[in-house]
């Protein structure tokens, strides 16, 4: 019998049943689709030379060049602020508060590592880090060196008193206080690397609704924190999503810290600066600036043009605000063609520079649309894209439903409890768009679904980042991944630093994990002779792989039926070599899945036609 050509159309389909989407692929990871065919995705490298753990988990990346060309990166953590030039990192954690001298005092016991630190309303929780000044030792191996460090707060005793964990055990001299003139500086109080979202009776904070009262609805007792970080000119706005919005001055130097935005809002969901009229903007802000207690997450509020400190409305600036109806909460916003689109949780509005007297104008552009996560919409020259809770949404002048051949395998295996934590990446180089997100039963970020924009096919997989830089400042797109049990060292030294760290990646770099195989697999559809009245039997196949390097495994999934179980070939797998001319095999079944599988360093490759010999067969 003749060579039948295995030309298999491109992008995984899950909606089909395994044996429905015969003539297609049905599972893969690390791969794309490029011109219609399935090729290993690139690998990644550590983004600085070495693989610097950053303390939290990483939410936003920024990339932009000051006004002398140097580029710079900023991250925001769950725990701290830090920003990146000239081959080193630097914590800029706005400062929330400064003791006075002498306002702290120590208290060590002996044969323990744990101090006591006195400091009248501190205002302090558990994470939160402080670095001390002007302290002298306590008169034993508790040396002034090792009191004027910083350290993460290990135990809140009670509004005056914390506790904190020394790198050794005190002794029977550490019997002094730190002296009079101990300075505490404390950085803004650390989020939580999970969200916890709950029902009913106790849910909530202290004192809300009456006691043994259940609940009527779902009650997010605490989110994990996001940052939104954006530019004016070459300074860094850093937000926290329903937080407050600080400045880092680049021309102050890469040592000073971030600092509040001196009248701005004090809490707002979002913000970012608007372009080319270069407004701040902040949504799900509040009512009366400087109150949190009147914020309106449908509330959006803009400052004076050219302006970053001016947010009171009068005749002779441009300062205004505007509430939104459709929705309960402002989730996102991101700038697009023409005009910011603002994503509520159940509908999109565009927001246009007009002019005064108004500034700008709002219009609602879709309904029943709503965004999952702060940084869950991208645009791409023009075109929105974005996460919903049910589905995936593109707006191009309208709001459309994409159709999508995975849909199903994303959101019914998503944590929407962890929502906030799925983020869009723009892959300029490949043309894709991708979303990593938490499967159901993960707190975490462990998945991915791409999108191919150009050919309009979908790719799934397991690679978690938690943030994505598209290439721009810098030559290679930029992308975190976190580990909540790593204790790797840190940029500077802080004593009593609990687990939780975040790694940088140059992605698309070479074809490793950082120097380590990546185990890449894709799968097609079964297949069969006819319409499967009869069994198939293969003799032989011959590969067709692009610049493949490095060996390959295929394997020939049998089964005789569509609800049997299905087993490898007697000889799978099949090794295939960058020389390999044909492959012999003894494959038999009514249906057919091709599995092609790479694991070792340096592999890379590219799918074309397989061609196998097969003919109808009988049972024995």
């Amino acid at each position: 019998m003749a060579y039948l050509r295995l030309a298999l159309k491109p992008g995984i389909d899950k909606q089909n049943t395994e044996y429905g989407a015969e003539g297609g692929w049905i599972d893969g990871d690390y791969i794309r689709f490029r011109y219609g065919l399935p090729e290993k995705m690139g690998g990644w490298t550590s983004f600085n030379g070495n693989l610097t753990a950053l303390v939290g988990q990483i939410s936003d990346i920024k990339t932009w060049n000051a006004l002398d060309g140097s580029p710079y990166l900023a991250v925001g953590t769950t725990r701290k602020l830090y920003v990146y030039n000239g081959g080193q990192y630097f914590d800029i954690t706005p400062i929330r508060a400064t003791t006075g001298a002498g306002d702290v005092t120590f208290a060590a016991t002996t044969g323990s590592n744990i101090l006591t630190v006195t400091d009248t309303n501190h205002g302090a929780i558990v994470g939160d880090f402080v670095k001390f000044s002007g302290a002298v030792s306590l008169g034993g191996v508790i040396t002034a060196a090792i009191l004027n460090s910083e350290y993460e707060i290990l135990n809140v005793v009670n509004a005056n008193s914390y506790t904190i964990q020394a790198p050794v055990n005190a002794n029977s001299s550490d019997s002094g206080n730190g002296g009079g003139a101990v300075v505490g500086q404390y950085q803004i109080n650390v989020g939580t690397d999970v969200s916890v979202f709950d029902f009913g009776w106790g849910a909530g904070t202290w004192g809300l609704s009456t006691w043994g009262t259940p609940r009527p609805s779902g009650i997010s007792t605490l989110s994990t924190r996001i940052w939104q970080l954006d530019t004016f000119g070459e300074d860094l706005i850093a937000q926290i999503c329903n937080g407050a919005i600080y400045n880092w001055d680049l021309s102050a130097g890469t040592g000073v810290r971030a600092v509040a935005i001196a009248g701005a809002p004090t809490k707002n969901m979002y913000a970012l600066v608007s372009t080319p009229d270069r407004h701040l903007v902040c949504f799900g802000t509040e009512s009366t600036i400087g109150t949190p207690s009147t914020q309106d997450p449908m509330f959006v509020r803009f400052s004076n043009q050219e302006d970053i400190n001016t947010f009171v409305e009068s005749a002779t600036n441009t300062a205004g605000g505007q509430r939104l109806t459709d929705g309960s909460a402002i989730v996102s916003a991101i700038r697009s063609r023409g005009q910011i689109l603002i994503f509520t949780d159940t509908s999109i509005h565009g927001m246009q520079y007009v002019g005064p007297p108004y500034t700008f104008g709002f219009q609602q552009l879709g309904a029943n649309c709503g965004c999952v996560g702060p940084h869950a919409a991208v645009d791409v020259n023009g075109l929105a894209f974005w996460m919903g809770t049910e589905a995936l949404y593109v707006f191009d002048g309208t709001v459309k439903k994409m159709p999508c051949t995975v849909q199903d395998y994303v959101f019914k295996d998503i944590n929407l409890i962890q929502g906030a934590k799925v983020t869009a990446g723009v892959n300029s180089q490949f043309n894709e768009v991708t979303w990593w997100y938490c499967s159901f039963t993960s707190d975490f970020v462990d998945r991915f679904v791409t999108y191919n924009y150009l050919e309009n096919v979908w790719s799934v997989g397991s690679l978690a980042r938690t943030a994505w830089s598209d290439i721009g400042t810098f030559e290679k797109p930029i992308a975190s991944e976190f580990s909540d049990t790593s204790t790797a060292a840190t940029i500077s030294t802080i004593y009593g630093l609990t687990a939780g760290r975040s790694f940088l990646y140059n992605q698309e770099d070479g074809f490793n994990a950082n120097g380590s195989p990546i185990l890449a697999y894709i799968q097609s559809g079964y297949f069969d002779i006819g319409d499967g009245d009869s069994m198939v039997f293969m003799k032989r196949f011959v590969p067709d792989f692009k610049q493949q390097v490095g060996n390959l495994e295929v394997q020939l999934l049998l089964r005789p039926y569509p609800q049997a179980s299905a087993s490898p070939s007697s000889l799978d797998p099949y090794l295939v070599t960058p020389t390999t001319q044909k492959v012999d095999t003894r494959a038999r079944g009514r249906q057919i899945s091709l599995r092609i599988e790479s694991d070792e360093i340096d592999t890379n490759w590219r799918y074309g036609t397989l061609r196998v010999d097969i003919q109808p067969d009988g049972l024995r």
